[in-house]
């Protein structure tokens, strides 16, 4: 029987992977948008608000990850591979991991001023959540694939503009930053911000990868 036949079998059965990948989606999408918001807003004091916020998503996002693999140790038949499930859960998880990252480290580092590179890459980070979520939700259409490969593109993209900000962001550093401490605490946080991108596009990849089982 055809990987596809298993999937129209099984996943009446175990919709619960799907509703749990869909609510780990949400999650990140509204840290992307916390995350965001941090980037816009200039007062120090009033960032850490959003800093607390984002870790609760954070906190949350853990739980959704420990009730994944939780629910996979005991489900004998599930209704995608177990290594997919196991790397999309992981992967969801360093995404956010990698937003949160950054916002501890604007709370920590105290940065005089942040970048417009920051925002840029935020706005990106919230693109790249919003297309793994649809992607996600798409996943119980598995059989009509367009709109999760339509997505998968998009991040990729977005990944390579991430990239390309990320790189002239550090040159503009490197050439106007004259504070070696300021230098060093605005290219930590910079280079933790568009590993949040790298990671949403891993996510890209796994979901490529179900596709080409159920093709």
């Amino acid at each position: 029987m055809k990987i596809s036949k298993f999937f129209r079998t099984l996943v009446p059965k175990d919709t619960k992977f799907l509703y749990m990948f869909e609510n780990a989606a949400d999650n990140i999408v509204k840290a992307a948008v916390l995350l965001n918001q941090l980037m816009i807003i200039d007062d120090a004091e009033k960032r850490l608000i959003f800093v607390k916020q984002i870790k609760e998503r954070e906190t949350a996002g853990d739980d959704i990850t420990h009730n994944i693999f939780e629910e996979l140790n005991k489900t004998f038949i599930t209704p995608i591979d177990r290594e997919d499930i196991q790397s999309l859960t992981s992967l969801l998880d360093d995404v956010l991991d990698y937003m949160n990252g950054t916002a501890q480290k604007i709370k920590l580092f105290k940065p005089k001023k942040l970048p417009p590179q920051f925002l840029e890459i935020s706005d990106l980070i919230l693109q790249a959540t919003r297309q793994i979520q649809i992607a996600i939700i798409e996943l119980k259409n598995i059989k009509n694939p367009y709109k999760i490969k339509e997505a998968c593109i998009r991040i990729n993209e977005i990944e390579n503009l991430a990239d390309e900000v990320y790189h002239f962001g550090i040159s503009e550093l490197f050439e106007h930053e004259k504070d070696a401490i300021e230098l060093i605490k605005q290219k930590e946080i910079l280079a933790t911000l568009e590993k949040a991108t790298d990671k949403a596009e891993d996510v890209a990849d796994v979901l490529k990868t179900i596709i080409v089982k159920f093709a």
